[in-house]
């Protein structure tokens, strides 16, 4: 089992983004298994889950974050697929976010 935590950086202002809302789904499907929001440091921490190896679906619901900081909105949703495989101990998936274009990576 793995943990998972996530991270949201405002690559256009150089802060983090506090306050944008994360959900985590077994992809292909619409149950979520967890939600959250970033905190001042842009960062969110899902404690309670523990992830079976499997395929998911990391969504950060940037729309409102994004009408603030950029007075519009492209991209209202980011969705970041990955595998949790067994061995692995903990996932951290950082989102870089600007007001066209987010990108991200396998965190450490």
């Amino acid at each position: 089992m793995s943990t998972l935590s996530c991270h949201v950086l405002d690559t256009s202002q150089g802060k983090p983004a506090a306050g944008v809302p994360v959900e985590l789904y077994r992809f292909g499907e619409t149950l979520s298994l967890a939600k959250g929001v970033t905190d001042a440091d842009g960062r969110y921490r899902f404690d309670e889950l523990e992830l079976a190896p499997d395929c998911y679906c990391l969504r950060f619901l940037v729309e409102d974050y994004c009408q603030r900081q950029f007075q519009q909105v492209f991209f209202p949703l980011a969705d970041v697929v990955f595998n949790s495989l067994a061995e692995q101990t903990h996932y951290h998936i950082p989102l870089l976010l600007s007001g066209y274009s987010y990108s991200t990576y396998r965190g450490s």
